[in-house]
């Protein structure tokens, strides 16, 4: 269920960015579709963090809780 939930915000057009709550409390902005690599098995995901694009999570879909459509302007560094 949830991987095809993920799927789904993936592709929405246009793309809003979205949250993914996982159980140990955290939680992961994906701003872009194309920082997401999704396992063939619908098992695991890669989240690049768009504020260090080599940096990555891999999030296995089970400890996921919720996903959240993010408020516009979710994610944006102040400006000065």
């Amino acid at each position: 269920m949830k991987a095809d939930e993920i799927r789904n915000l993936l592709h929405e057009r246009p793309f809003r960015p979205f949250f993914v709550y996982v159980s140990d409390g955290g939680r992961l902005l994906v701003k872009h579709e194309d920082y997401v690599a999704m396992a063939p098995s619908g098992r695991e995901m890669l989240v690049y963090r768009h504020d260090k694009p080599d940096d990555y999570q891999i999030v296995d879909l089970f400890s996921v809780t919720r996903l959240q459509v993010a408020a516009p302007g979710s994610g944006k560094k102040a400006r000065k």
